[in-house]
């Protein structure tokens, strides 16, 4: 492995538990949305002037159909895509007014897990992890991937959390597809965010695999108040796990409750039509 430690003077010391806190987000709102815009194409919005919150921590799901714009939600907050128009404030900043050197910094505290992973597949598990360090290490360092010797402790304990620590010096490429989402997860809790988006993180793995990444994903958060936003198809899982679900339609939030509100006619017009719905798919309406 070719990943370095840095000497004890380059940064503060710190210790993995510092970084817990120093990951905590402030009290008050974390994120607030205001007539959120994107269209692709002019006249033909995605996203029809959204407004959304989002308090402390927890774990939140949007659900809809495929097109219905979860993903451009999700990629609109970290700017991966390039909102039309209206606010996205994170942590007291409109995120679609910054640019360079102001952008980087506050992307360096919204973590993201992809649905294909995204990892270094040359790299190891441990050097993938470490990656979620770049934004916080300059450009020589981030070349010769020198990190601090905190910034490798902290990420030896995420692999041991994960359940990955014997597979640390392994590259990346010799993973199953559950083992890649856990590293990617382990990656976006390395940036220390104060938000942490996925973006259909269970859409590629079977059905036993894809509660065990949710369970981890809810219990990182957790133990780390970080607020996760899961853009997410499978409503089954997303009830287990959040404690708060959006319904997007046609780009309009139909549904923001939690998973208990939720009934088969509320599903019906976030999805359209009934006969998909199972025998029991929900609380039936009072």
């Amino acid at each position: 492995m070719t990943t370095q430690s840095s000497s004890a003077t380059d940064e503060p010391r710190t210790t993995p538990e510092d970084r817990v806190a120093q990951a905590a987000p402030s009290s008050g709102t974390t994120l607030e949305i205001r007539n959120l815009v994107k269209a692709y194409t002019p006249g033909k919005p995605v996203l029809n002037s959204l407004n959304l919150s989002l308090n402390g921590s927890g774990l939140t799901a949007i659900i809809g159909p495929s097109g219905t714009g979860k993903s451009t939600l999700i990629r609109c907050i970290n700017r991966l895509v390039e909102p039309t128009s209206g606010e996205i404030r994170f942590q007291g900043q409109d995120l679609v007014r910054l640019r360079g050197k102001a952008l980087r910094q506050a992307r360096r505290r919204i973590g993201m897990v992809f649905q294909e992973y995204n990892l270094v597949e040359r790299l190891t598990v441990l050097e993938n992890v470490l990656c979620g360090r770049l934004g916080y290490v300059s450009a020589w360092r981030a070349w010769l991937r020198r990190f601090s010797r905190t910034d490798i402790d902290a990420a030896f304990n995420l692999l041991e959390h994960v359940g990955l620590s014997d597979f640390a010096l392994q590259r990346a490429d010799a993973l199953s597809g559950g083992q890649r989402q856990r590293v990617g997860i382990a990656r976006a809790v390395m940036q220390n965010p104060g938000l942490l988006l996925a973006d259909e993180p269970t859409s590629s793995l079977d059905p036993k695999t894809s509660v065990e990444i949710m369970e981890l994903m809810a219990e990182l958060g957790r133990r780390q108040s970080i607020p996760i936003i899961v853009n997410i198809h499978n409503v089954a899982l997303a009830s287990r796990f959040a404690e708060r679900i959006i319904g997007l339609s046609q780009g309009h939030i139909i549904f923001d409750g939690p998973p208990q509100a939720i009934t088969d006619e509320i599903l019906k017009q976030i999805y359209g039509g009934q006969e998909w719905l199972p025998q029991t798919s929900s609380p039936k309406a009072s």
